[in-house]
């Protein structure tokens, strides 16, 4: 009888075996599953980060720092997807080497608080970003003072917007005036000169002049050439120093110190106060954005309005806010802190906050602004001046010319040049640097 083979039986399962590989399975599947919610939420993460914007400034006296950081702290609470971050680099004179040396680096912020008068030099090197397409789709477009339109101007296209405006005056320390028996304020050359000798008459000093060859001494000394019927032209090639205008404003500078009528600031720091707060002076030439800083300090002061020869005249001021060339993103960003600057709300508050002249036409009637302006006379001098305010050009090469006329003016303050002698020799130095 044949003997059936056999059967051929699998060998028994190993449970050890399938207990490892099953572990094995699982874990993988646990570590992709984990790997999944790492990548998600690290996308997430990621788009959540707000856009970091830098925005340079000069914004000066210190209390005026205070109320911009909160309103760029307003401004961050309400744009969680944006975060500005403001920081003070120094005076615009101590600014423009840094500045140029950031864009020239690639290392430019995304904003920058400057006077408008570098706008040539950042086109020229391709630095700016243009703002013609969103200018003519800014809600705020017919509420920017017209006057201010031109500062935002340069060649065909729209390259800043105007942060804040002021202009020049005088301020005094009424109780000097009266212990020297001045009861009628001066409103020409002529006048202060006899203010201020009656001043020294008294043992009082009579005024402060900025010195130095930076912005500031040369935006003092403007007005006075241009109340001497003078002008800076529009472009390097009608810009010119040597001019009769030039030489009568120079001149009765040098009159006011040889005469001993007025002393001199540290060189570069003809904004500072002190020696007018501490009644060391009893006139000095600057602006409303001081308002806040002197009302702090308790003295007395009035303002008047810049004196006259031939013509009233003062120096429009105040500083415009640039965007620089990075990514779509961060310009767009910039963009919103830009609406955000020119609105009610934020010209409102930097008035209230500083004393500068809003930019924006609606705050002037608005209750808030009127009632500011009926307790700070001092506020309808530079209101009232806007009407003769000139401002400075913006044209390429703009920061050479001012810088070669503010060495003139050092020279003659110092008395190491005539004002015939200055002004030669800084117009041959003009002639040849100018931009061709």
């Amino acid at each position: 009888m044949k003997q059936l083979p056999l059967p051929m039986w699998r060998k028994p399962f190993n449970t050890a075996q399938l207990t490892v590989c099953n572990r094995r399975g699982w874990f993988a599947l646990l570590l992709g599953f984990l790997a999944l919610v790492l990548i998600g939420c690290t996308t997430a993460t990621q788009s959540e980060q707000p856009i970091e914007l830098m925005f340079w400034h000069g914004v000066n006296p210190p209390p005026n720092r205070v109320v911009l950081q909160r309103l760029v702290d307003r401004f961050n609470a309400r744009h969680p997807q944006i975060h500005v971050q403001a920081l003070y680099v120094g005076q615009p004179d101590q600014q423009l080497p840094k500045i140029l040396a950031a864009v020239v680096g690639n290392a430019a912020p995304d904003l920058l608080w400057y006077n408008p008068t570098i706008t040539g030099q950042f086109v020229e090197l391709g630095a700016l970003r243009p703002l013609d397409d969103w200018w003519q789709a800014s809600p705020y477009r017919d509420q920017v003072s017209p006057a201010l339109i031109p500062t935002m101007r340069y060649g065909n296209h729209y390259w800043s917007i105007p942060f804040a405006t002021n202009n020049l005056g005088i301020f005094y320390r009424p109780s000097l005036f009266a212990a020297a028996g001045i009861k009628t304020l001066p409103s020409t050359w002529q006048e202060l000169e006899q203010v201020s000798q009656t001043l020294k008459a008294q043992g009082i000093t009579p005024l402060l002049l900025p010195l130095g060859q930076g912005e500031f001494a040369v935006f003092s000394w403007l007005p006075f050439f241009w109340s001497a019927g003078g002008s800076l032209g529009e472009t390097p090639e009608t810009a010119h120093i040597d001019t009769p205008a030039a030489m009568a404003a120079l001149e009765f500078w040098q009159r006011l110190r040889q005469r001993g009528l007025a002393i001199l600031s540290a060189p570069e720091r003809g904004y500072e106060l002190d020696q007018f707060i501490r009644g060391e002076v009893a006139m000095q030439i600057t602006g409303p954005w001081t308002l806040g800083q002197l009302q702090q300090s308790g003295v007395d002061f009035g303002v008047l309005p810049m004196p006259a020869l031939k013509t009233p005249a003062t120096a429009l001021g105040g500083e415009n806010l640039f965007v620089f060339r990075s990514t779509p993103q961060r310009e767009e960003a910039a963009l919103a802190f830009l609406n955000y600057v020119l609105s009610e709300e934020f010209q409102t508050e930097w008035a209230l906050g500083t004393g500068y002249l809003p930019i924006n036409e609606r705050v002037r009637t608005n209750d808030r602004y009127r009632a500011f302006v009926a307790q700070q006379p001092a506020l309808r001098v530079f209101l009232d001046q806007m009407a003769a305010a000139q401002a400075r050009p913006n044209f390429r090469g703009y920061a050479r010319f001012s810088q070669t006329l503010g060495r003139a003016l050092e020279s003659v303050l110092l008395g190491k040049s005539t004002p015939k002698a200055a002004v030669t020799t800084a117009e041959q130095r003009w002639q040849l640097m100018r931009p061709r």
